[in-house]
């Protein structure tokens, strides 16, 4: 029996999600990602505290951390075992295992984002998720996936319905107007240094 809305979160709850812990994770992505970030925050209003939706072990937090010492960082994971290492990392880290379409942020933060996390949700429910993030952010919103003009599903692994291309970031502004992009860059995979998974990040402020 289905515990979850829909068959994605069924997916990362499971046995694959646990699976997907052991890839997630090395020095040379940490590196990576401190050089994603410092290119995401730079020139940016100071920011003190972070949401993160769909953190997994805490890879991204682990560099906001280094980059941001004194910042207080939320992260929502719906794999337990994703989310039990994850809440290692610092005293003041804090790690909710929910899922993204059930949370209900308490208070707002200075950056909310996703990486690599849109991609894996059911299109059907992303004008929820869209909505999540403007209500939860009071100034920032950072969506860093895979971009594609038009919307396509990829196999994923050899599984269908688990992986989705399309213009995120262009969506969530037209259902949020109150937000203007600020800043997009695309990261390179076979990039010589700090290569990312061919991610393409948009960063929104509130008008």
């Amino acid at each position: 029996m289905k515990k979850f809305k829909t068959e994605q979160e069924d997916f990362w709850k499971g046995g694959f999600g646990d699976q997907y812990i052991q890839r997630n994770q090395s020095h040379e992505l940490l590196a990576a990602n401190l050089h994603f970030f410092s290119h995401v925050l730079a020139d940016r209003e100071t920011v003190d505290s972070v949401l993160e939706l769909g953190c997994n072990v805490g890879m991204n937090i682990r560099a906001l951390k280094l980059l941001l010492p004194s910042s207080e960082i939320t992260g929502i994971e719906i794999n337990e075992k994703a989310a039990l290492e994850a809440s290692t990392i610092a005293n003041d880290v804090k790690i909710l295992n929910e899922s993204i379409l059930n949370h209900e942020s308490s208070g707002t933060y200075d950056l909310v984002f996703t990486k690599g996390v849109l991609i894996h949700i059911s299109p059907d429910e992303l004008p929820l998720v869209y909505k999540k993030m403007a209500e939860a952010s009071s100034r920032y919103v950072m969506i860093a996936e895979y971009y594609n003009p038009t919307p396509v599903g990829i196999d994923y692994r050899g599984h269908e319905n688990r992986l989705f291309k399309r213009d995120f970031a262009g969506e969530f502004l037209q259902v949020n107007p109150e937000f203007k992009l600020v800043d997009y860059r695309f990261h390179y995979k076979k990039a010589v240094n700090f290569s990312q998974d061919d991610i393409t990040w948009f960063l929104m402020e509130r008008k």
